[in-house]
């Protein structure tokens, strides 16, 4: 009896959830045979007793088909997040979902999105129950890069059932309003919708809800900051330094909301040729280094500019699912894996809070009419209309 043997046995365990088996997904790690006997360490990526009991049972059953008398499965799994309470969390509308990933970028058009789809795609092929909220307002392009812009929700009760698609719970404003249509929306409409998207959505206990949110650093970003621990953020960003600069801004907004920065992802980053596979430095590669080692962290990817991301991404088949096998998809694998285990580590941390960035004025009572503001006497706020009451001091 071989190991290949063995491993061709294993191909009938399935990871619970999934369509793949075990050593598809490459978690057979080492497999030992002397004689009757045989011993197999299964390295997953889920905490879930289930998903290991499962596991030990069907590979169990496999390899006594070869005839094995003693079998040894040895699943190694990872530790399972800690449960923080909100006196340690502070404020979490959405404690059923374990860790929040925070997708961002200084700028618009840097392949946010893109990175988002297929670092959860990722995710989930590596055994995670994973969501997708399309957080970006303004420019909802998931559905279409999931494939599922022609889908629209149910509705349970007066909550809204999230869409799925290759092994991911998807919700996105896309997929609420109808093709086309603008929305000119003020910072509080898109603060709430933030909020209901965490609320009302009848996401499964997740193991990472990953957000795409929209560019820059305002309303929406703080208003997920103080609504949920987020528990690690990362920025998209290219190499030029145009791009660069507004990273900055975005690496230092996850230093003032108190959000763990696991990396940067450096989009565009390279070209790889589809006919000879030769990768080309035509935008830069690299050049997010520096940024990331003054904020303290590190470069999780260099994705390349590749054909085949933007016809994943027009025809709603992601390159990470469909062609696993290309350079991109192995480097969205990658960094998903450090991705996780960053989270991993920042739970056995402690984990995360959001209690410094609550807000500290009373519910409905504006900053900007607080009595402990400085008065103005040029109008504004800090007039109220000429009584000179307070306000906030602006002009």
């Amino acid at each position: 009896m071989t190991k290949e043997n063995v491993l061709e046995a294993l191909k009938n365990v399935t990871y619970p959830g999934f369509t793949k088996d075990i050593v598809t997904f490459g978690f057979v790690k080492d497999i030992m045979i002397e004689g009757d006997a045989v011993a197999v360490t299964v390295d997953i990526t889920s905490s879930a007793d289930e998903v290991k009991a499962q596991i030990t049972e069907e590979a169990t059953i496999e390899l006594k088909k070869l005839g094995f008398e003693h079998i040894s499965i040895n699943v190694k799994a990872p530790q399972a997040p800690k449960q923080m309470s909100n006196s340690v969390s502070g404020k979490n509308i959405a404690p059923h979902v374990k860790n929040f990933l925070m997708v961002s970028s200084g700028k618009g058009g840097v392949g946010k999105s893109t990175t988002s789809v297929n670092i959860a795609i990722a995710m989930a092929m590596q055994g995670k129950k994973v969501g997708l909220l399309d957080a970006d307002i303004y420019g909802p392009n998931i559905p279409r890069m999931m494939g599922i812009e022609d889908q629209k929700p149910e509705i349970q009760g007066n909550k809204v059932l999230p869409l799925k698609a290759y092994g991911v719970e998807v919700m996105s404003m896309g997929s609420l309003m109808e093709p086309g249509q603008s929305l000119i929306w003020r910072g509080s409409m898109i603060m709430k919708a933030i909020e209901q998207f965490l609320r009302d959505i009848l996401w499964s206990e997740l193991d990472v809800l990953v957000i795409d949110m929209p560019p820059g650093t305002g309303d929406a970003q703080l208003t997920l900051a103080q609504s949920v621990p987020v528990t690690a953020g990362i920025t998209v960003t290219t190499p030029q330094m145009v791009s660069l600069d507004d990273s900055r801004r975005s690496l230092d907004m996850f230093q003032k909301l108190h959000i763990p920065t696991a990396g940067v992802i450096e989009n565009m980053s390279g070209f790889i040729c589809p006919e000879c596979e030769a990768e080309s430095d035509i935008f830069g590669m690299g050049t997010s280094t520096p940024v990331a080692q003054e904020y303290g962290t590190e470069l999780i990817a260099r994705i390349p500019i590749e054909p085949a991301i933007r016809i994943g991404g027009d025809t709603g088949n992601p390159v990470t699912y469909h062609q696993p096998d290309s350079e991109t998809a192995k480097r969205y694998q990658k960094a998903a894996s450090t991705l996780l285990a960053f989270i991993d580590k920042v739970n056995a941390q402690g984990g995360v809070s959001n209690q410094a960035i609550q807000p500290t004025t009373p519910p409905g009572v504006s900053a900007c009419s607080t009595a402990t503001a400085p008065k103005s006497s040029h109008g504004g706020c800090g007039s109220h209309g000429g009584d000179g009451q307070g306000g906030c001091g602006c002009h």
